[in-house]
C-alpha cells in the first residue's frame, strides 16, 4: 500500500508593517506651522548667502547675522526700547479711541435708521480715502505732537470697525431678539446681553483688522513729523547710513506686529470661547 505523503503548507510569508510612525511625524510636519518657520529659516540662509557674495550692494544690503547682532546690541542698550514705549503710547491711545467710536456709532447707525442715513453717505466718501493723505490737513491743525498722531491712528482704526459692527449687529438672528423680547428683555438689556454678544465676532475681526492698520499709521506718522519713535528711529537711521540700525528697526516691527497679532488672538479667543465652541470653527 503507497503511502500518500501530506506536506505541510508552506509558511506565510511575514508583511513588512508601513513606516506608520515616520508617515505621521512627516505628516505632523507638513500639516502645521513648522514648515512656514522652516521656509522663513531658509529664506534668512539665502539672504545670509547673498549678502556674504555681495550679490547685492553690501551697503544696502549686509548679512542678517549682522543685522541681528546689530538689534542685539540696540536691546541691551535700551536705545531700541525707549522709541518703542512712546509709539506703543500712541498707538495704543488711538487705537482704543478708534475701537470705542467704531462700535458705538457702528451700534447706533445699525439700531437707528435716522443716523445710518445721515452718517453712511459720509462713511463711505472718507472711507476709501488713504489715511496718509489727511497728515499735512492735521499737521496744519494739530502740529507735530502726539495729538496729531494719535488722531491719525484713532481715525484710520474707526472705520473697520464700525464697517463690522454694523454688519455684526444687522445679522443678529431675529429669533434670537424675538426669544429675548418674549423673556421680557428689552432696551439696554437687549444690547448688552443679546446683541453685542452675538455680534462680537464681527467686531473681533474689525478690531484685527484695525490693529493692523494702527501699527501702520504710527509708523508712518512718526516718519512725517516726530522726535522719536520707532518710525522715526527707522528713516533717521536710513539718512544716516546706518543701514544695519534701520533693517533692526524694521525687524522690530516685524516682531512688534506678530506678538501683537499673537496676543489680540489669545484673548480673542478666551473671550469667543462660547463662539467657536458653538460654531466647531475653533483653530
Amino acid at each position: 500500500m503507497t503511502d500518500i505523503a501530506h506536506s505541510d503548507p508552506p509558511p506565510a510569508t511575514a508583511v513588512a508593517a508601513p513606516p506608520v510612525k515616520r508617515a505621521a511625524k512627516s505628516s505632523l510636519i507638513w500639516n502645521t506651522r513648522f514648515i512656514g518657520v522652516i521656509f522663513i529659516g531658509v529664506l534668512l540662509v539665502l539672504w545670509e548667502i547673498a549678502a556674504a557674495y555681495a550679490i547685492f550692494p553690501p551697503m544696502s544690503f549686509p548679512r542678517i547675522s549682522a543685522i541681528i547682532a546689530t538689534w542685539w546690541r540696540l536691546v541691551i542698550s535700551g536705545e531700541l526700547l525707549g522709541e518703542v514705549l512712546p509709539s506703543q503710547w500712541r498707538m495704543f491711545a488711538g487705537y482704543f479711541i478708534g475701537v470705542v467710536l467704531g462700535v458705538a456709532v457702528g451700534v447706533l447707525m445699525s439700531y437707528v435708521r435716522f443716523f445710518y442715513n445721515l452718517l453712511e453717505p459720509i462713511t463711505e466718501i472718507l472711507r476709501p480715502i488713504p489715511s496718509p493723505a489727511y497728515l499735512p490737513i492735521m499737521i496744519l491743525f494739530l502740529g507735530i505732537d502726539d495729538e496729531m498722531k494719535i488722531f491719525m491712528i484713532a481715525f484710520a482704526s474707526f472705520f473697520p470697525v464700525l464697517l463690522n459692527t454694523y454688519s455684526g449687529v444687522r445679522s443678529v438672528d431675529p429669533i434670537q431678539l424675538q426669544t429675548a423680547r418674549t423673556f421680557g428683555v428689552s432696551g439696554r438689556k437687549l444690547l448688552m446681553q443679546v446683541v453685542l454678544p452675538a455680534s462680537s465676532p464681527y467686531i473681533f475681526t474689525g478690531m484685527r483688522i484695525s490693529l493692523a492698520v494702527a501699527l501702520i499709521v504710527m509708523v508712518i506718522s512718526e516718519m512725517v513729523a516726530a522726535s522719536n519713535g520707532i518710525g522715526y528711529f527707522i528713516l533717521s537711521a536710513q539718512r544716516g547710513f546706518k543701514i544695519r540700525d534701520m533693517f533692526a528697526g524694521v525687524l522690530t516691527l516685524a516682531a512688534l506686529g506678530y506678538l501683537l497679532n499673537w496676543l489680540f488672538l489669545l484673548i480673542e479667543n478666551r473671550i469667543l470661547a462660547w463662539h467657536y465652541g458653538y460654531t466647531q470653527q475653533r483653530g
